[in-house]
């Protein structure tokens, strides 16, 4: 089974993709950027559903820096989650290595879809 990490720092947003995804994949959390670098680390998650704003140290697309930065995980399926819609912050995350983009308020439909599709 797949493990997908959640990162996001609200706890309902968490809750309902875990409840989503759950029955498919095994699924870890982490509520902001460095909880999710550790859990990265520790778990190699085939996919991480990220959020761009979170608190702390590192926001979402620090960490997703991070991913694609080390060798051991570079490989790993990134989908930012954020309520940031504009043009360029989707452009900014797809140049930095994002394979998906979803807008909050979200489809959990679609991430579970896109999630599918993308693990085999």
């Amino acid at each position: 089974m797949h493990t997908i990490l959640i990162v996001d720092d609200h706890s309902d947003i968490r809750r309902l993709l875990s409840i989503t995804l759950g029955k498919t994949f095994q699924i870890i959390e982490a509520e902001d950027g460095a909880s999710a670098l550790e859990a990265i680390h520790h778990h190699h998650p085939k996919v991480v559903l990220l959020d761009v704003m979170m608190p702390g140290e590192l926001d979402g697309l620090q960490v997703l820096d991070a991913i694609k930065a080390d060798p051991a995980t570079r490989d790993t399926l990134v989908a930012m989650i954020t309520a940031r819609g504009q043009s360029a912050d989707h452009d900014d995350a797809r140049q930095r290595g994002a394979d998906a983009y979803f807008i909050k308020p979200f489809s959990p439909l679609q991430v579970v879809s896109w999630v599918r599709s993308h693990v085999k």
